[in-house]
């Protein structure tokens, strides 16, 4: 699979754009602020319908425009394709393919696949638990389209569910209103129960809708959060093996590099190594789901190694292969089990429920899940330098792009000003293990730090002028 046009209109600086692209290594050379970076966003932005920039579409268009469009001309061995996005901030995008209007931009995802790197991908591992998640949840999507709309039905649950949360919050002698009898240490009101919001079905009809609404909403999150958890779960599962091998070729370095999904509400996590906290799962500030997809959140999370049984929300998720998610690669043979996980989420709501009353958020579900990385012994968080976060981010690029081309057609590969980030050895190991790919596209402000291996093609971009060096 290869980029052969990309056209811009209104994205970022451009007023106009239009680049010829072959396959093999395209350079583009140009000082910071010229506009290199602008057009890979916005080849990536074709691949995956968000930016790795920024959370929103706004600042994507030029300014004093009122849209942007991206156009992108795809080859691959089945066939020919032409993807055009429309960009419209404040109301809903629009997508054709190959000249036909699609009913959902997400429909086009797949037809262009990419993987990216950045020197934001540092958050990846020295970032908050959202970064790993949405990392899990976009190769997720770009594994097996499917996701798109299972991701985006997730977060609408999660969102309607906190709303839900802080209606009863709020009301009138609910828990946390601050109007209410109850206190905080008075769990066991009337009848010994701990206080769940169904008591308030004894105070009238408006209690009792309310209550009723939010077990229906906590079997809507159980059900499409263990089919999002499950497919995290069997990508994790794909993965392990490759990050780990990632890890030691491009770091050149003994230590090994393991990764292991931790559920929300759960003392357990599924495959990978022993031990290790990364981080307390936290979405954001409302407790709804993060941030990209349909939903405009980012629910993601995600990955890891060998197989433990599978005990749902409750304890160690288990593993499973891709099989069943229509991604490549099957090292273990079978899916996680949804009714296991769908049962073990539905534990965790009724555990978790007196807090989510008292805090009117949503404390358990993927969206606060999280995907820990180590190296050694020791969590990549908070203790690994400068040089092995770096080679931790690359191996999780790098175990991306060796998992979408065992599926098919190589994506194409977009390194964005990353050989500047890295010192010598790392860059050198990195050109040489990426440039076999197919395609590969490569930003730089200094033409010297583009290892050697990776000659081709090379365009000078300067003040939002393309010419061919």
């Amino acid at each position: 699979m290869h980029l052969t046009r990309l056209a811009l209109t209104d994205f970022r600086s451009y007023e106009a754009a239009d680049l010829s692209l072959a396959p093999g290594v395209t350079t583009l050379l140009g000082a910071n602020g010229q506009g290199k970076t602008n057009l890979v966003e916005a080849a990536a932005y074709v691949a995956t319908l968000g930016s790795h920039r920024v959370a929103g579409d706004a600042p994507l268009v030029r300014s004093g425009a009122e849209r942007a469009i991206l156009r992108a001309a795809i080859t691959s061995p089945e066939r020919d394709s032409l993807v055009e996005i429309e960009i419209n901030p404040g109301r809903a995008n629009r997508a054709r393919l190959n000249r036909v209007p699609v009913p959902r931009p997400r429909q086009v995802l797949g037809v262009l696949r990419t993987v990216l790197f950045a020197p934001e991908d540092l958050a990846l591992v020295k970032g908050d638990p959202e970064q790993r998640r949405r990392y899990l949840d976009e190769l997720l999507v770009a594994s097996a389209p499917r996701y798109a709309a299972v991701r985006a039905d997730y977060e609408r649950v999660v969102r309607q569910r906190t709303t839900l949360l802080k209606s009863l919050r709020a009301r009138p002698g609910g828990r946390g209103s601050g109007r209410s009898g109850r206190t905080r240490g008075d769990d066991r009101p009337r009848d010994g129960r701990p206080f769940d919001g169904r008591d308030d079905q004894e105070e009238g009809g408006e209690g009792m809708g309310l209550a009723g609404a939010l077990d229906a909403w906590d079997e809507h999150l159980a059900l499409k959060g263990a089919e999002l958890l499950a497919g995290r779960i069997e990508l994790t599962a794909a993965l392990q093996p490759l990050v780990a091998k990632a890890y030691a070729e491009v770091s050149g370095e003994a230590d090994e590099a393991a990764i292991s999904y931790r559920q929300s509400g759960s003392g357990g996590k599924s495959g990978g190594r022993d031990g290790g906290a990364g981080g307390d799962g936290d979405p954001g500030r409302d407790g709804s789901a993060g941030r990209d997809g349909d939903a405009g959140g980012d629910g993601s999370a995600g990955r890891d190694g060998g197989v433990r049984g599978q005990s749902g929300a409750g304890g160690e998720s288990g593993a499973g292969g891709m099989g069943g998610s229509g991604m490549a690669g099957n090292p273990v043979g079978r899916e996680a089990d949804r009714r296991v996980l769908a049962d073990g989420l539905r534990a965790a709501l009724a555990r978790a429920r007196p807090d989510e009353l008292e805090r009117g958020v949503c404390l358990v579900g993927p969206h606060r899940d999280e995907l820990e990385l180590r190296i050694g012994d020791l969590p990549a968080r908070g203790y690994a330098s400068h040089g092995e976060s770096w080679s931790m981010a690359l191996a999780l690029r790098l175990a991306g792009y060796e998992l979408l081309r065992a599926g098919g057609d190589d994506p194409v590969l977009i390194l964005d000003d990353v050989f500047a980030e890295l010192d010598s050895g790392r860059r050198e190991r990195l050109a040489g293990l990426v440039g076999g790919a197919e395609q590969v596209l490569v930003t730089a402000a200094v033409p010297a730090d583009v290892p050697g291996v990776l000659a081709g093609a090379r365009f000078e971009v300067a003040a939002g002028v393309i010419v061919r060096a």
